[in-house]
């Protein structure tokens, strides 16, 4: 840590911090904000409460506004972008504005900034040299991995911003191994957020919410959180302790009665994906499986090959788009895409023994349906996705109406096939 921390007194208020992206870019949604997420998880995971997040555009006004009036609520801000050498990169003089400062050289930073243009063979300019000056008495944050350092400027009231570069292999490094280490000690910091979470499938967010209510309204350390996203819920429980060993024991009762109570649904925890945890079932019983997919195109093999080791439990897979593929590759009857059509209980059942059949294996599972945006019709419409699993003496058919566009569809009807694998792995014998 920078030899000047010694020299800040330790804070003695609270520690609660806004987090600031600067970018007319981000408003008019021509980038995503990476930064702010991985900021925030960063500094949950190290015990320090985020308050707010914002996104503001390359103005120094508004920049300043937006910092006095996050300081007004927290401890400090922790702001992203605008340190650059260009006339619109105006952070650090909002900064200025912010808690009436001025600016100072620091002559390590120049004297870095000098080494890389030297190294890269390239003259350094003078709007390079901006980039060295820092709000006067500020803590640096060296950036070993670019030109623009970091700091830390301070309030007379002992509240603080700090600035970090907007680019994402510039700004973690400085994020976890400088700007956290420093705020941790300066306001003591003994405490961070552990973290379980238990994943789930074929179950809403919704029905999850009803049987882990009384959960959610009695504990508060642990807390409990449910996030769903794509046909997944995940639910956190989340313990704030200054150990591993304590926030395991404070997670472990908890635990155990949210599995009792979602039984049959919780495919694994923290970073088990659900096709891992299909290839989990798969090698637990020396089992292997096939795909034939229609509508999904191929999604289904990707996320199953996308597993360290997978070659174990998956063989291969076909796309049979067309009608002709699935009868000539799959073994799928004339005459039961001419009586029933592609997207049908009859053709999808066919599809999975087929594959099975032809790859060898102990499971096939199969999807045809229709994606859109065109092709719908009353009886069979656009997001209509039939599944089928097969294995030798036992076969079942799924039928699903998804909601979306084409790339929903598919996304969808990707994780639906999965889950239902896992389910009919963890329910057979």
């Amino acid at each position: 840590m920078p030899t000047c921390a010694l020299r800040i007194r330790r804070g003695s208020m609270p520690l609660s911090v806004e987090l600031i992206a600067v970018g007319t870019e981000l408003l008019l949604g021509q980038q995503t904000d990476t930064n702010s997420v991985f900021i925030a998880q960063s500094l949950a995971a190290n015990g320090i409460d985020v308050y707010g997040t914002h996104a503001v555009g390359d103005n120094r006004a508004r920049i300043a506004s937006a910092m006095r009036g996050a300081l007004e609520r927290v401890t400090g801000v922790i702001t992203t972008g605008g340190l650059g050498p260009t006339i619109d990169d105006v952070t650090k003089e909002a900064v200025c504005d912010a808690l009436g400062l001025d600016v100072e050289l620091n002559e390590p930073s120049l004297k870095q900034m000098q080494e890389f243009f030297a190294q890269i063979g390239r003259e350094m300019r003078e709007n390079n040299r901006k980039q060295a000056y820092v709000p006067r008495g500020s803590l640096v944050l060296e950036n070993p991995r670019g030109t623009a350092p970091g700091f830390v400027a301070f309030g007379e009231d002992g509240k603080f911003i700090a600035c970090m570069p907007g680019v994402p292999r510039e700004m973690r490094p400085m994020l976890t191994d400088l700007l956290i280490p420093f705020l941790r000690e300066r306001y003591a910091v003994r405490e961070a957020i552990y973290t379980r979470v238990l994943h789930t499938v074929n179950i809403g967010e919704s029905e999850i919410d009803h049987r882990i209510d009384d959960l959610f309204r009695a504990s508060e350390n642990p807390k409990i959180a449910v996030l769903a996203h794509e046909g997944l819920c995940d639910v956190k429980i989340m313990a704030k302790t200054d150990s591993q060993d304590l926030a395991d024991t404070m997670i472990a009762q908890l635990e155990t009665e949210i599995r009792g109570r979602l039984d049959g649904f919780i495919f694994g925890a923290d970073d088990l994906t659900l096709q891992g945890a299909v290839h989990e079932l798969l090698r637990a019983r020396a089992a292997t499986i096939a795909v034939a997919e229609s509508c999904t195109g191929g999604r289904i093999a990707a996320a199953l090959t996308a597993v360290p080791g997978s070659s174990q439990s998956f063989l291969g897979g076909i796309v049979a788009y067309d009608n002709a593929v699935k009868v000539e590759q799959l073994g799928v009857s004339g005459r039961t895409l001419e009586r029933y059509g592609a997207v049908s209980e009859e053709t999808v059942g066919e599809m999975a023994r087929g594959v099975r059949e032809r790859l060898h294996t102990n499971y096939g599972l199969s999807t045809t349906g229709i994606a859109g945006p065109d092709g719908g019709s009353d009886e069979k419409p656009v997001g209509l996705v039939w599944f089928a699993i097969d294995a030798e003496g036992e076969s079942k058919t799924y039928r699903f109406h998804f909601r979306g566009d084409r790339d929903a569809v598919q996304r969808r009807a990707t994780v639906m096939a999965l889950g239902l694998v896992w389910r009919f792995l963890s329910l057979s014998r």
